[in-house]
């Protein structure tokens, strides 16, 4: 409802300010809406949520398949392991997730807020909830209302109960990515998890509880860094959910098959009553919409009654409810007959904006396959023993090496050592065993010594550069290679 407006301004300046609830607790009791995008956005927050609690019990030759241990600081993608030298394959992914979602953005707005983003399928779960023991929304804005009773303080503690408990499912389900999660779930329910695990699966809860339970469409109007600047990306061509003003103005409420010369809109505030943030979308794009299509699928239901053409409200483009200028003409002598068959300026289907981000999600894309396929699976750290540069023994200079070998590998790998010199004439012996056996994801320190006969060849030179490589035995391709020093007496 309109707030009264200050007369100390003209009307043409005046600002209305909108109440979008009616409740005196302020919150937004939206309508059940069932339908085609309500059908939709439902399978896709169901699929959604059982993504994430089922993807951490995916297991892969006899381990989690997909764990984020950040203790040992290993990332686990099934048969991948990326470790804090590769971390720039991971920022290459979210930069490719990024583009992509700037990319659907251009064609269908904030889709993505509407059917898979977490914030509105964790929301859809907890009104659910609310749903069942309160009941539907006139029921809800009326529980509201009464006053403190044994009924009521029954259905709020269920309600927060059953919140509570999907919320800690929820953090276990979190901290399921970063330690194994079948042990998790038994440790939190029987109160025998250590305390950093308790402490934060908790805390994730909390969070859960407070974003999904208690602020809902605030996360969206007020702490979503994507609606303030999602608008960047739209353009006349972008598909949205947007009124038709030409065909529904001047509205207002009629009987079914009552003969009237106002627009299709019935005024009948379904369109208001359906959606999670509580905006009336005839009043023209705002950022506060998430393009769930509930006043659609509400529009439509109404349309479909009174006999009227569909999509009154729909996802469609500025461009599409556009009328071309050769069909121009006042309101009041637009027929409906013509507001249905009026053309309409056509969509684009590429525009330079999108092409720019298909461009930028596909050079992510490639540099990400690139990276991955040219991380190393091999670690290594050459360490010269600082406290003697040489040794002589004899005729033989002999110079220690401290090496630092990690098997990035999901298997255990048997790697062989050799050495690389610059210098012809400079037989380089290792003394140390050149094989070498570590268990997978394991780093040992390896020390090695380096032998060479003095000779005419090496008297004038105090050192040469010289090169450690580990090789894997069976696939001597996959190697890995750090150039040191020799030292020699100095004479």
């Amino acid at each position: 409802m309109s707030a009264p407006e200050s007369s100390r301004l003209p009307s043409s300046q005046r600002i209305p300010i909108v109440n979008v609830s009616s409740s005196p607790s302020g919150k937004i009791h939206v309508r059940e809406q069932y339908g085609v995008f309500q059908r939709i956005r439902k399978y896709s927050n169901t699929l959604l949520i059982a993504v994430f609690f089922l993807l951490p019990f995916i297991t892969y030759q006899g381990r989690q398949a997909i764990l984020l241990d950040v203790t040992q600081q290993q990332f686990f993608f099934f048969n991948i392991t990326l470790w804090p030298q590769d971390f720039t394959i991971l920022a290459w992914m979210f930069m490719a997730a990024a583009f992509g979602l700037f990319f659907v953005t251009v064609y269908w707005g904030r889709v993505w807020c509407g059917f898979l983003c977490p914030q509105t399928a964790w929301t859809a779960m907890f009104m659910w909830i609310e749903a069942k023991v309160e009941g539907n929304h006139h029921h809800r804005a009326t529980l509201d209302k009464a006053p403190l009773s044994a009924s009521k303080i029954r259905k709020r503690m269920t309600k927060h109960s059953l919140w509570a408990i999907a919320a800690l499912v929820t953090g276990c389900g979190f901290m399921g990515y970063f330690m194994p999660a079948k042990n998790l779930y038994i440790d939190i329910f029987t109160f025998s998890s250590g305390f950093w695990t308790g402490v934060w699966v908790w805390f994730f809860a909390l969070s859960t509880y407070i974003n999904a339970g208690w602020m809902r469409e605030m996360m969206c109007l007020h702490c979503c860094p994507y609606s303030r600047f999602q608008a960047v990306m739209f353009d006349s061509n972008t598909k949205t959910v947007s009124y038709d003003a030409a065909r529904g103005e001047s509205r207002g409420p009629r009987k079914r098959s009552q003969s009237t010369d106002l627009g299709d809109c019935v005024d009948c505030h379904l369109c208001v009553d359906v959606c999670p943030t509580g905006i009336d979308i005839r009043n023209g794009l705002q950022y506060e919409c998430i393009n769930c299509g509930a006043c659609v699928d509400a529009c439509n239901q109404t349309m479909e009654k009174f006999g009227y053409q569909p999509n009154l409200i729909s996802f469609t483009s500025e461009n599409a409810l556009k009328p071309t200028p050769a069909i121009l003409a006042p309101q009041s002598q637009i027929t409906q007959s013509h507001k249905d068959q009026q053309p309409s300026i056509p969509t684009k289907k590429l525009s330079l904006k999108a092409l720019g981000y298909a461009s930028a999600l596909l050079i992510m894309c490639v540099l990400m396959v690139v990276d991955l396929a040219n991380r190393s699976l091999i670690q290594l750290n050459v360490i010269r023993d600082r406290q003697t540069l040489y040794r002589e023994v004899g005729e033989f200079v002999e110079n220690s090496y401290q090496l630092k070998i990690r098997n990035k590998t999901q298997q255990p790998v048997n790697y062989i050592i050799g050495i690389d010199s610059r210098h012809p004439g400079c037989d380089l012996t290792l003394i140390t065993d050149n094989k070498v056996h570590i268990q997978p994801g394991e780093q040992i320190e390896y020390p090695v010594t380096l032998r060479c006969k003095q000779s005419e060849n090496t008297s004038a030179m105090s050192k040469q550069t010289i090169s450690f490589y580990i090789a894997d035995q069976a696939t001597p391709s996959n190697k890995v290679s750090q150039d040191s020093n020799f030292f020699w007496p100095s004479n």
